[in-house]
């Protein structure tokens, strides 16, 4: 198998902890959203959807919202969230909008895994004129040391910061605005959100078992955590806008 094949094979795994992923990770702070979206923006398609995490924030917002992703099992917990939100079997290479579709694209925790040469003329061709692109990662901010340490716990090193997302023309100048904020989670909604990487999905049964048992330990005796029931993960959102 080749880097590409297995990084695409990678990218098609969430849906085997789709339930997981819809308990443990978190949305998007509103400012984030704020800043992404045109102020005129009425049609907006999230692109690689998920289990509807941002999905569900731009619906509340009263937005015409469609929600596309590869991935059927993700796609069937956003349905049952969302039953009133199409949601499309598709992929940022192949979008199954027509041309000029939505006034905004937006793309949460996936560009990373996109060819960008096939997408980035994609998503423009489905974007109405001086539509606008805008990428979102929650990235958990490793400066606060028991998150550091969970870091290294899940996959061995600090976590990947997209600093520079391939993007470039038809888009003009990539913007870049942060968000720093806390999100609340339980003990098993950690343990949730840890099943719901793309690096411990792929793990065998036994070794996932063990990392989730690492996971625990951590929080049965970081000085930190003190065996607490209740979590405040630090997050830093990065947010990337650019127009056509």
């Amino acid at each position: 198998m080749t880097d590409s094949q297995a990084h695409a094979t990678q990218a098609r795994s969430f849906g085997a902890a789709a339930e997981a992923y819809e308990r443990g990770r978190p949305g998007y702070p509103p400012q984030a959203l704020d800043w992404l979206l045109p102020a005129d923006a009425k049609r907006v398609l999230d692109l690689g959807a998920g289990t509807g995490k941002l999905t569900r924030q731009l619906a509340q917002r009263g937005l015409d919202v469609v929600a596309v992703d590869p991935s059927e099992g993700m796609l069937i917990q956003l349905r049952r969230v969302l039953p009133g939100v199409p949601a499309l079997l598709g992929n940022a290479e192949q979008i199954p909008l027509e041309d000029g579709a939505v006034d905004a694209v937006l793309v949460a925790q996936t560009w990373h895994w996109v060819d960008p040469e096939r997408a980035v003329p994609e998503v423009a061709r489905v974007l109405a004129p001086e539509g606008r692109l805008g990428l979102v990662w929650n990235k958990r901010d490793e400066r606060t040391e028991w998150v550091l340490e969970l870091g290294r716990i899940m996959h061995g090193g600090v976590e990947h910061q997209m600093e520079h997302p391939p993007v470039g023309p038809p888009f003009g100048s990539l913007e870049r605005f942060d968000v720093e904020w806390t999100y609340g989670l339980s003990v098993d909604g950690l343990l949730d959100l840890v099943t719901s990487r793309s690096y411990v999905i792929g793990l065998s049964d036994a070794d996932r078992v063990a990392r989730l048992d690492e996971v625990r330990a951590l929080v049965a005796t970081h000085p930190a955590l003190a065996g607490a029931r209740e979590l405040a993960m630090p997050y830093v959102t990065q947010c990337f806008r650019a127009n056509v």
